[in-house]
This record gives C-alpha cells, structure tokens and sequence, in this order.
C-alpha cells in the first residue's frame, strides 16, 4: 500500500513570527534581515512580495522598491522557540515526523489518515490547531513520496492545502518551469533551458535524457526519477526524544566542500566523545547547515545498527555532505545522534563472518562488575566448580555418592551456558 505523506511549510515564518510581536506590521510590506543597506533580506511578508521583494534580495534593492519598507532584525532565538512549539503539535497526530529545517518538514500519515471519515481533514485539522495555538499559517502537501509532497505544498500558499497524486503528474507537475522543480538550482537552470529543457516534463521526457544526464552527472537518474513522480517515501526520524548534538559556529563563513568535511570531522569526532561519555549509542544521524542568511536546513539518515565509533558517524556525515553541499556559504553546522539507547542494554547480533560470542557469559560477567564483585555465575560454570572439588584429595565420598545418585538426579552436562545462578543458589531461592 502506498504511503501518504505531508510535507508541512509554515508560511514566511520569520516574518510571520515578527507580526506575531507586531501586530501593527500585518498589513505593511515587511521584511526580516540585515538593517545595514549592504545586507540581504532573509523573507519577507505576503504584503512586500507583491511588491516583488523576496528573500536574499539586497536591502538596496528593496528599498528602491519600497523606500518605506519594514526591516526587522532576526531573532533566531525566538523563531527557534516557536519552531519547537510547532513540531511538538504536529508529532501529537504522528510521531513519524522528519523536520527538514527551521520551519518545514515531513509528516508521515499513513496510520492515523485512517481514522478520519475525509482524508484531507487530518490536513484541516492540523492547520487549525497550528493556527490557533501559534497564529501562524502553514500549507500541505499530500502525496505518495517525499518529492511529490514538497512540491505539492509549495503550488498553494499561504495555508493551502494539495493533494500531488501521481496519476496527476503530467498536468499538474509537467507544466512547470524547470526552475520549480526542487533540487534544481540556480546555476544550473539556465544550463538546462540551453539544452532545451524549460519545463518539468522536459526532464521527464527520454528524448532529453542524453543532454540531462551531461548537465547534472550523477545527480541526473535521481531527478529524472523524481520527474515522473517517483521518489523515496522513507522519513528519517528519531524513535527517542532525547539525542545527543555537537554545532558550531564558523568564524569565517565556509563556501567549499573540502572546508565543510574537514569541519564536520572534528564535530563528529567531539559527537563520538559525548556518546562514549554518557554511555549511548544511536541510529539517526542529523547533519544542520545554517546558511549566510540564517537559513537551517537539515539531513538525516538512519544507520543499520547502533554505534557509537567515529569511522560509521563520519562516513554518514561525509555521504550527506556531499550530497546536499551548495556553494552558497554556511555559517553554523551541527551533527546530532537520535534514536539512542544505553550502550550496556545494546546486544548486537554477529553477522556470519564473526565470531559467535558466549552472550550469557558475557551478561555475567556485565553484572558482575556493576557489583565489583564476582556475585554471578553461569550454572555450566557453577557445575565445573563442583566437578574439579570432586576431583580434589579428601573428597572421594562426594565424588562416589555423586556417581551413585538415580540418573533423574543428575546435572544435565550438555547446557554450558545455562540459566545464570547467584554464588549459593538460583534466582528463585
């Protein structure tokens, strides 16, 4: 069965979230960014974008399309705030939520799309509570897979709600400039547009897969796939609430790959510290960029078993990075770990190629030393103390009435690694 997912967009969210403060600014162009005119702007309101001005314009330039525009300075500290308070309402109808950045993210509704009598009234019913608990607006996506859905929600705003199926693909997505289409950037637009390619169907269409596959090189199965309206449906999400996060803050902004891995290696390298430290071990590998206009966006990947060692970290770091990396210049980065779990309560399965380990030896000797002391023992090893006293000078009488005890009375001597006893007797004296 196919799966159903929201992608969820809060719509010009800074500046939505200064409105909140400044209810006077409502109804006039505003704007959130740098007041020094050589800045960029980081968004604007619905009332300055039918202005035309958008986010990262010059301040400059904006001015000179409105001389009284509005500019608020940002306070990410308080947009983080209500962030929080809106992925912590969104998990209340499913904990299958992958956050994407500061104020969008994926919501995976497969289960709990059932128990409404219309499907599109768990996307009403979202916005409504959203709307009244923060006063801020957000639009949906609905469709089968991860592309789909972010495209969805990005055709109606603000608080829109549209349902991308993929029967729907060549009317609704086709038709499309190409420089719609996420994942395409803005260098590499008019690159496409010179070989012909204007539209979403154009990258769909097999007559162009030639000219696709020269401009975007390995990036170009990927967006064809996603062209004709198939994708991953997979979300990347932590099973814990608590997760374990190294950032920072660059004092120089980083515009290239080499400079963003060799940064990363040491945030992973104190991530693995902290993990070792506190006795964790996770799954969920996150990695956040914060680009020069306070941009978050984040990444996430789910490892096949828990670790805690820098080599698995890393390379899922690396592989992330390199995917995801633009040269647009970041200013933060951060790796987190979720999914977590104490390391001592982990027991990991061998594969074929490793050696089998004596689990319930190794159970033992885990709760011995959370004793210090040598309080438990296994009963195979408790009955080769029994044979080697009876072995031992002096104890022949025990030896001969062991070997003339009934056969019903007799040690089992094929289990070695039996139920785990206490020195003296069993768990159930």
């Amino acid at each position: 069965m196919a799966r159903v997912l929201f992608h969820i967009d809060l719509n010009a969210f800074f500046a939505s979230a200064e409105e909140l403060r400044h209810p006077e600014y409502k109804d006039r162009p505003m704007a959130v960014g740098s007041l020094s005119s050589r800045g960029v702007l980081s968004t604007a309101n619905y009332a300055a974008r039918a202005l035309g001005i958008h986010s990262a314009m010059p301040v400059f330039q904006a001015r000179q399309l409105d001389p009284d525009l509005i500019i608020v300075p940002g306070d990410h500290a308080y947009y983080r705030r209500l962030s929080g308070e809106f992925f912590r309402i969104l998990r209340r109808f499913s904990p299958m939520l992958e956050p994407v950045s500061i104020d969008e993210c994926f919501l995976d509704v497969t289960d709990p799309i059932r128990r409404y009598k219309r499907p599109l009234d768990l996307a009403v019913a979202i916005q409504t509570a959203v709307y009244e608990e923060l006063g801020l607006k957000c639009s949906i996506g609905v469709a089968p897979n991860r592309f789909l859905a972010k495209m969805a929600s990005d055709m109606r705003k603000p608080m829109g709600i549209t349902v991308l199926r993929k029967s729907e693909v060549p009317a609704k997505l086709w038709p499309l400039d190409i420089s719609d289409m996420v994942g395409i950037g803005k260098k590499t637009v008019p690159l496409l547009k010179k070989a012909g390619v204007d539209t979403i169907g154009d990258l769909a269409d097999p007559e162009n897969e030639e000219a696709v596959r020269r401009i975007l090189g390995k990036n170009a199965l990927s967006m064809i796939r996603k062209a004709r309206g198939n994708g991953p449906d997979k979300l990347e999400f932590s099973s814990t609430h608590k997760s374990v996060s190294v950032s920072r803050t660059l004092t120089v902004d980083i515009y290239t790959l080499e400079e963003s891995l060799s940064f990363a290696r040491d945030l992973c390298r104190e991530l693995v510290r902290r993990l070792q430290k506190e006795g964790q071990k996770g799954m969920l590998i996150s990695v956040v960029f914060r680009d020069v206009d306070f941009r978050n966006k984040v990444r996430s990947r789910t490892l096949e078993e828990y670790t805690d060692q820098f080599e698995p970290v890393f390379e899922t770091v690396q592989s992330i990075i390199e995917q995801n990396f633009v040269p647009e210049g970041y200013r933060h980065m951060g790796v987190s770990m979720g999914s977590l779990q104490d390391a001592d309560k982990i027991l990991m399965q061998p594969t074929i190629f490793e050696p089998v380990q004596d689990t319930a030896r190794d159970v033992v000797n885990l709760l011995n030393r959370k004793f210090d002391q040598s309080v438990f023992t296994t009963a195979g090893d408790l009955l080769k103390q029994r044979e080697e006293k009876g072995a031992q000078p002096g104890s022949a009488g025990v030896a001969e009435r062991e070997q003339t005890a009934s056969a019903g009375d007799r040690p089992d001597h094929r289990d070695q690694t039996g139920p785990v006893e206490m020195q003296g007797g069993t768990e159930n004296d």
